[in-house]
């Protein structure tokens, strides 16, 4: 009985150690859109996000993200240009792994406008 306990604890202490690991390694996910004013790439690594701008020159970049299946929405996040052209949310941007859409509206000497692009967050 002891052996079977034991062998449980093991495979129970296995599968653990498979899905955090897996988890905790997650590799960032990277997704583009364009507009008429500008174009992007977002690197969304695990619940934070970074905007890189590839053409269009913003001012200010915002984040606002939605998960329609369950109903949550973020209040939009306010981001800083680390380096010209690339901005980093303040802050978490996505509650819970799952599929979101986020909008980035970006606002410059051209227009504003808002881009949307569909992403899968990972824990």
């Amino acid at each position: 009985m002891k052996r079977v306990l034991a062998l449980c604890a093991l495979v129970a202490a296995a599968v653990t150690f498979f899905v955090v690991g897996r988890a905790s390694t997650a590799e960032p996910v990277s997704v583009r859109s364009a507009g008429a004013h500008y174009a992007v790439t977002v690197v969304v690594d695990g619940r934070t996000a970074r905007v890189r701008l590839d053409r269009g020159d913003a001012d200010t970049v915002a984040l606002s993200a939605v998960m329609p299946h369950m109903g949550h929405a973020m209040p939009e996040a306010t981001t800083r240009e680390r380096e010209p052209g690339h901005f980093h949310a303040d802050g978490e941007v996505f509650t819970m792994a799952g599929a979101w859409e986020l909008s980035i509206r970006l606002t410059g000497p051209a227009a504003e406008e808002v881009l949307t692009v569909k992403v899968l967050v990972a824990d």
